[in-house]
């Protein structure tokens, strides 16, 4: 399926492939991180969720409010069982009271078991309508919004904050209600002993609420810098493994490791100083808890000496202050959960308010002709990923319908600009792109599909059966026509030696695929998508030597007929192409064939010279 800006995440997509392609821009674009919804943003986003879910909402609640009071009648009875003991009493006074303990844990247990699998059943199911909006509308972002940000952004909110928000719902959330009410009712509770006891627990009141306010200030920010810089070390550590090659090849290990290593201990420094936040937030707890007991057992011995109050009921106040140590310390302590939760859910919530593609402003109202033909123009064409940086300089360049033309130059030369302008990736600064006569950038999204496709270095094989996976260049696509297709780009004897053939399932945990037979799928689904105009961006790169001599045959086989840009990453590929275009710091330098611009001992001469010199020898 043809490339366009806005049908799939990653730092550049093979639209044919699936695939992320990674780096390979000529400059590296200043990160512009994707967008974060704002606190009032984030808190009305889940109440529009929990909205069609009122009614299970209404029924987990009642039923832990039920769990609850029952419980509470533990305290009393406890306390009954003191007074029994002070009066001396018969031991089968006790029998009644001990029954009652039994049938209220009975009780308590299931009813809470029911309410938390409700409240539990609820969370899961915003989260996974959240899950596949994030999803659907990452896949629907631009191409070059992704590449802006970098891909370890979006990686990070689909993987950390996905994870975060998703342990927050299975586990804190259930507990957090659950305390809440174990709270109110049991504060409640002691009123009915006495409303003194009340009294005297609420002295732990406004040490617990000067913690949480002092906590909360600081640990939004904090848990903000914190998932921000968790997203900076995954792209980091992304390009520097994308490029481990080139890395390789030019001695940066050494730099490379430096940058990781910087980014890490960037994000130590934020995750040691939420450690301390989170110490001094225990501390200032536990010094409220002991205010609160403290004052609590001083009235009870108070009402007991002077006759207001039984030994039972002062012990039943006590456990009652005692049993809120847990839901307490649960609710607060889960504000941590909560702040991380809602830093990770706003991330979230910021790429799924991002509106589909099919509701975004079109790029023109008045109807666009099809393209007459495949020829494709480039006119008066710069790019700049950085202002005042540019890539690509008053680029023109014309490829005529059928045409296979290789592109060449050394590394930075602005080739990969090129190939994704041309392929609708990027929107020029300046400039345009026309196919057959109509500008790329008037395209409506489905028709830019169908007639552009990018094929990258790096593709993706999805786990599945590898019919299915061929199937996404074309869903309607016959057993037939995928043999075919495989057959073109020579790699139907391998797909007939799989342990299930067409069936057998491939990607993650599934049958492992080497380079070049992966790069081959690619061309298979180029030749199902059947685009009249393919950019291929250094599409055999991948494979070992002899591998990218079969690749580039099947490549032949996969563009005939198709006008076809090729970015080339060996000079033999360049070699049999109609016309070979020279690139060099930005601009184009030279254009002709290869025997052409041999003769004419000028950039590409030298670049032949430079290349045969160096290169394998054919086995």
């Amino acid at each position: 399926m043809p490339a366009e800006p806005g049908t799939a995440p990653g730092t550049g997509t093979d639209s044919v492939t699936g695939s992320v392609t990674g780096s390979g821009t000529d400059e590296d674009a200043a990160r512009d991180l994707l967008p974060v919804a704002s606190p009032a943003r984030t808190r009305t986003a889940v109440r529009e969720l929990l909205r069609p879910h009122r009614g299970l909402a209404a029924a987990g609640l009642a039923v832990l409010t039920a769990a609850t009071a029952v419980g509470l009648a533990t305290q009393p009875l406890i306390g009954r069982i003191v007074d029994i003991a002070a009066g001396n009493r018969a031991a089968d006074a006790l029998t009644t009271v001990v029954l009652l303990l039994v049938a209220v844990a009975l009780v308590q247990g299931l009813a809470t078991a029911a309410g938390l699998g409700l409240v539990a059943r609820l969370g899961e199911t915003v989260l996974a309508q959240l899950r596949e909006r994030f999803i659907e509308r990452a896949l629907g972002l631009p191409l070059e919004r992704v590449e802006r940000a970098g891909s370890g952004d979006l990686t990070a909110r689909v993987t950390g904050d996905v994870s975060v928000v998703a342990e927050a719902v299975s586990r804190a959330l259930p507990e957090f209600v659950r305390s809440v009410l174990a709270i109110v009712l049991t504060l409640g509770a002691l009123a009915i002993l006495d409303r003194r006891f009340l009294l005297a627990a609420l002295i732990a009141v406004p040490f617990q609420a000067l913690t949480a306010r002092w906590y909360l200030r600081r640990a939004a920010p904090l848990y903000a810098r914190q998932r921000i810089a968790g997203g900076t070390q995954q792209q980091q550590l992304l390009d520097t493994v994308r490029g481990a090659a080139t890395v390789r090849a030019f001695r940066l290990e050494r730099e490379h490791t430096a940058k990781v290593t910087e980014r890490s201990r960037s994000l130590v420094a934020v995750t040691m100083r939420g450690v301390d936040l989170v110490l001094g937030f225990y501390g200032r707890l536990h010094f409220a808890e002991f205010a609160g007991l403290a004052a609590v057992l001083v009235t009870g011995y108070v009402l007991v000496r002077d006759g207001s109050a039984s030994v039972g009921t002062a012990t039943a106040a006590a456990l009652y202050f005692h049993s809120l140590f847990t839901p307490i310390n649960a609710a607060l302590v889960l504000l941590d959960d909560a702040q991380s939760a809602l830093s990770g859910l706003a991330r979230i919530v910021g790429v799924a308010d991002q509106p589909p593609p099919d509701e975004r402003p079109q790029r023109t109202a008045a109807p666009v002709p099809a393209p007459r033909d495949a020829s494709v123009t480039v006119a008066g064409l710069g790019h700049a990923y950085e202002n005042g940086h540019p890539v690509l300089h008053g680029v023109d360049l014309t490829i005529l319908p059928g045409e296979r033309v290789a592109l060449v130059g050394a590394s930075g030369a602005g080739k990969t600009t090129l190939a994704k302008l041309i392929a609708g990736i990027h929107r020029p600064v300046s400039g345009s792109v026309t196919v057959g006569g109509t500008p790329l950038a008037a395209l409506p999204p489905a028709e830019l599909r169908r007639t552009v496709a990018l094929v990258s270095q790096e593709t993706h094989v999805f786990a599945g059966p590898l019919a299915d996976d061929l199937r996404l260049a074309r869903p309607d696509a016959t057993d037939g026509e995928l043999r075919d297709a495989l057959d073109r780009v020579s790699a139907l004897t391998w797909a007939d030696s799989l342990p299930d053939g067409l069936a057998t399932v491939v990607g993650d945990g599934g049958h492992r695929i080497d380079g070049a037979r992966v790069q081959a799928l690619a061309l298979a689904r180029l030749i199902l998508a059947d685009p009249p105009v393919v950019v291929l961006d250094e599409a055999t790169a991948e494979a070992g030597s002899a591998g990218a001599r079969g690749l580039e045959k099947a490549v032949l086989r996969a563009v005939e007929g198709r006008t076809a840009l090729i970015v080339a990453h060996r000079l033999t590929q360049a070699a049999t192409a109609d016309r070979i275009v020279v690139m060099d710091a930005g601009r184009i330098v030279e254009s002709g064939t290869h025997d052409a611009l041999r003769a004419a001992r000028g950039p590409y001469a030298a670049l032949w010279d430079a290349w045969s010199r160096t290169r394998e020898p054919d086995r």
